[in-house]
């Protein structure tokens, strides 16, 4: 443990590091970063982090997340601090092919999860502090460094009460209140007893100190070390730019480098800076959590003469595979009798964790999750899962490894109403970088494609529907990510009709229908939305005159313009059935047919296309 002042001669190099290295790169956030450099000093360097810093990625190292990651010039200072950031490499700060980027991300290793979108980090934490407590058993501590402007985002309030209710005794938040955010004055300025009232209501422990006082920093992680069946929260009292008078606690510096003459005057205030002082993290315990190999699953098996909800295939599904993909944690929106994860529950309850109602958290959480080498597979309605969208469009960032189930898809649900209908989520998962899109529609194809997703590496939705649906396959038959399943075929097929999930069963009534009157139509599972068979759907537009696309979605963004976008080069019409008014309570096939994207609009689009040859 470095004495007190060691540890003042390193925050002295960090605020230092912080300034050069933005006046250099002529952007970023210096007097954010030099609000916290005293707290982040004395959690580093002051015997507390316990962190292998040859090893980042040993299992049981102690986390670091800046949920402010506007503070990254600080963040990447620690770490010089440590040793493993070269002051040369500080001053590649925010340039193009340097892994110091503006706001932190996973391409520098001792970054625990990209962040910068204010009010995810705390999230990120309790994920990463439910992993060390609930699965792997280890002894490692996950801090977060808060912002006082973040703490207006509702995020941070759900994680606040998931964190309490799960009493997350080795998570420690810390809160910089600096008091001013990117325009003025954050809602409660330098007012810790507001934030002490609000948290403690969590039933958190709070430790209100100078957030500059040295002593009082080391006490209050020293106090965070003792607490039992409840998380930690330092709320601490900083000045903006602390350490340069002109700076200071002044409005209108916020993302604001130092010109070169400005830096000159700030450095010559900082006084003489040790630039070769370095601060010891003492290593971890090495432990290691305890591996469970893995099992065969078990056999899928539907007798197939009786419907299935492709929703309770998926509760199924993960049951079966769990012993095959020890790794996995389930993770549910209160609705879990309504996605079916309660089977999975049932079966390996501690691997099974409520969020309630509580979307952002939920996804925040299995991002930590999915960082600590798990699988999460997260559930709720599909509707739902937009309100989380930041949260999964960040994840993105962090090389995430979760499975997202949208169940009660589309107007099919019925009586519930526009509210509860998953009409964008498609086009919302479409557009992340990398992602897989599952669409089943019957009990086998989800089970398999459940199993499919745990195997890939990466995010992957899977999309369910609330009816019980046919089964139309077989118990071994496969169902590769990309793929499609030609249901209907032959020689004379007119027009080819691609589907999946609820109106895969529309078009195979519609197939029925129109081979009485002698007219033949190709009928595709297109149960791989992203990525997509573009060979199939190749040999059907060479075979037959047009494709119709039907889906249960808003037009916007979904199966329709996404089979148009990997066939533009297909001299094909391409004609899209999908949700185009506004939708309203009725009975499924009430609404299917208002919407028409049922059998008879199938029908009827065929003979309109047949007539206008």
């Amino acid at each position: 443990m470095a004495n007190r002042e060691q540890l003042e001669k390193i925050a002295k190099r960090t605020r230092y590091l912080s300034l050069v290295s933005t006046t250099e790169a002529g952007s970023g956030h210096p007097t954010s970063s030099l609000s916290a450099a005293d707290l982040m000093t004395g959690l580093l360097f002051g015997g507390f982090f316990r962190f292998d810093v040859e090893q980042p990625d040993h299992p049981n190292n102690d986390r670091l997340i800046f949920s402010k990651g506007h503070a990254s010039p600080l963040f990447y200072s620690l770490w010089a601090a440590a040793g493993k950031v070269s002051e040369e490499e500080m001053m590649t700060m925010r340039k193009f092919g340097s892994p110091l980027e503006g706001h932190p991300t996973v391409a520098f290793p001792y970054t625990e999860a990209s962040t910068g979108s204010l009010g995810q980090g705390l999230s990120i934490g309790v994920g990463m502090a439910m992993n060390a407590q609930f699965i792997d058993k280890l002894s490692y501590r996950t801090y977060v460094l808060l912002g006082d402007s973040e703490m207006a985002e509702g995020s941070q309030y759900e994680a606040l009460e998931i964190a309490s209710y799960y009493k997350l005794d080795n998570l420690t938040g810390i809160l910089d209140v600096n008091r001013l955010g990117q325009r003025g004055e954050t809602m409660y300025g330098h007012d810790l007893a507001a934030y002490e009232k609000k948290i403690s209501s969590f039933g958190w422990e709070t430790v209100v100190i100078d957030g500059h006082s040295m002593e009082e920093i080391l006490a209050a992680y020293e106090k965070a070390l003792a607490v039992r069946e409840r998380p930690v929260m330092i709320i601490a009292r900083t000045i903006k730019g602390k350490g340069v008078s002109f700076i200071e606690d002044k409005n209108g510096w916020h993302g604001k480098a130092l010109k070169k003459e400005e830096l000159a005057r700030a450095l010559e205030e900082l006084g003489t800076v040790d630039r070769s002082v370095r601060g010891n993290v003492p290593k971890p315990e090495d432990l290691k959590p305890e591996e469970r190999a893995p099992q065969k699953a078990v056999r899928v098996s539907y007798a197939g003469d009786k419907p299935v909800a492709t929703r309770h295939a998926y509760g199924n599904a993960l049951a079966r595979i769990f012993p095959a993909f020890p790794d996995m944690v389930v993770l549910d929106a209160e609705v879990s009798n309504s996605t079916y994860s309660e089977i999975f529950k049932a079966a390996y309850p501690e691997r099974f964790f409520e969020m309630y109602i509580a979307e952002q958290n939920m996804v925040g959480a299995a991002l930590g999750l999915s960082r600590r080498g798990k699988i999460p597979f997260v559930s709720t309605f599909a509707a739902f899962f937009t309100r989380a969208f930041d949260q999964i469009r960040m994840s993105q960032y962090s090389d995430a490894n979760i499975k997202f189930c949208g169940s009660h898809a589309g107007v099919s649900i019925g009586e519930d109403g526009s509210s509860q209908m998953g009409l964008e989520d498609m086009a919302m998962f479409r557009t992340l970088l990398n992602s897989v899109m599952l669409y089943p529609s019957d009990a086998v194809s989800a089970e398999k494609l459940v199993e499919a997703a745990a195997k890939h590496k990466g995010i992957v939705y899977i999309r369910t529907t609330r009816q019980d649906t046919p089964v139309l396959y077989g118990n071994d038959e496969e169902f590769p990510i990309g793929g499609s399943r030609v249901l209907r075929s032959s020689d004379d097929d007119t027009i080819t009709v691609v589907a999946a999930g609820i109106t895969l069963h529309e078009a195979l009534a519609a197939y029925e229908e129109l081979q009485k009157e002698g007219i033949f139509i190709r009928v595709i599972d297109l149960y791989s939305i992203k990525p997509m068979d573009r060979s199939t759907l190749k040999q059907a537009a060479h075979a037959t005159q047009a494709i119709i696309t039907v889906e249960d979605h808003f037009a916007e963004g979904g199966m329709g313009e996404a089979v148009r976008n990997e066939m533009g080069d297909i001299d094909v019409p391409i004609h899209s059935l999908a949700v185009r008014k506004m939708p309203r309570s009725g009975k499924p096939h009430e609404l299917l047919e208002y919407e028409e994207i049922s059998r008879n609009a199938i029908i009827n689009k065929v003979k309109e296309l047949l007539r206008g040859r």
